[in-house]
């Protein structure tokens, strides 16, 4: 058994059982990688993969358990590798950051700043998706650290630490009749059209909640953006949006106002996520120690030791 063979079949899973598009990220062949294939099928007594007519169309059961197992030895060379980057001091790398449009433009320029002032060598890569989106990216290995709400489903394997709180405001224009009244209901709300998240983003289903409850159906003239998106379209006076209030920025948001609303609707936790498996660098020990105060190294050290550490219950996105 060849580590190289293990690293071919591992590329033709990701590559949706492709042997062209693995070759092609592989830089290799196709002979090259099916008969390396078939000689490790051969050494193990069992196919890896099911095929029709020479075509790979699925993955056997065994197979499933290899290419697990080939996935965290690659895994663990990755990881050794930090190790030894970590403790020879390296001034460079690279830093994955899985996350949210809201916490990638309101939330994380403060802590990268002081990140990279204390390592300029280190290169930031943003990856942003949805929260479940971020989650599943550290989950599979493409991002180092997540910062965003809680997920849809359970994320296993991940270590998840609560980090910042998130509550809600109302944004109109500066003028609105809405920001006139002493106090806010949802009735006062729903009278104007409300722009709004979908239900994989921040504050898109527990709004719309927080309406049904009361009975209450707003109108929405259209969903789906992100916060920056929300306030374009309340410019041009075509509704209110209610958004995380860390997306308030008086010193950019024009003839935009906000005001508090987490009385009417609940607040959410944000996380910061990572593997529990995974070798943690002293790069990504310190950026989630500038994202939060409180989340010191031997907080972080503890929670990814502990043999009892399990997903917090899932909570809907907000």
């Amino acid at each position: 058994m060849q580590l190289h063979q293990l690293k071919y079949i591992l590329e033709v899973f990701r590559s949706g059982n492709h042997i062209s598009a693995a070759a092609e990220v592989l830089h290799t062949s196709q002979p090259g990688i099916s008969k390396q294939i078939r000689l490790l099928e051969l050494e193990l007594g069992f196919d890896i993969f099911e095929r029709t007519r020479n075509r790979i169309v699925g993955v056997t059961d065994p197979g499933h358990e290899v290419i697990k197992i080939a996935d965290m030895i690659f895994s663990g060379i990755a990881d050794i590798k930090k190790v030894r980057n970590d403790y020879n001091s390296e001034a460079g790398g690279k830093l994955i950051i899985a996350t949210t449009h809201t916490f990638a433009r309101y939330v994380l320029p403060r802590v990268v700043k002081t990140f990279l002032q204390k390592y300029p060598g280190v290169q930031i890569g943003l990856m942003q998706g949805n929260p479940t989106e971020a989650h599943e990216y550290v989950q599979a290995g493409l991002a180092d650290i997540g910062v965003a709400t809680g997920g849809l489903k359970t994320f296993l394997g991940l270590v998840k630490l609560p980090c910042l709180t998130v509550t809600r405001s109302v944004i109109a224009k500066k003028d609105h009749p809405l920001l006139k009244l002493k106090k806010l209901s949802l009735r006062d709300l729903s009278a104007y059209p409300i722009i709004a998240h979908d239900s994989f983003r921040s504050g898109g289903w527990s709004i719309l909640e927080a309406f049904m409850k009361e009975g209450i159906k707003p109108t929405i003239p259209f969903s789906g953006v992100d916060s920056d998106v929300a306030k374009t379209y309340v410019e041009l006076g075509l509704g209110i949006a209610i958004l995380a209030s860390i997306a308030v920025d008086p010193a950019h948001d024009g003839d935009l106002e906000a005001r508090d609303v987490s009385h009417l609707f609940p607040s959410s936790t944000a996380y910061v996520t990572f593997r529990k498996s995974a070798y943690l660098r002293k790069l990504e020990i310190d950026f989630m120690n500038i994202l939060s105060p409180k989340l010191t190294r031997n907080k972080i050290v503890t929670a990814k030791e502990s043999a009892t550490v399990k997903p917090e219950p899932d909570e809907p996105e907000r």
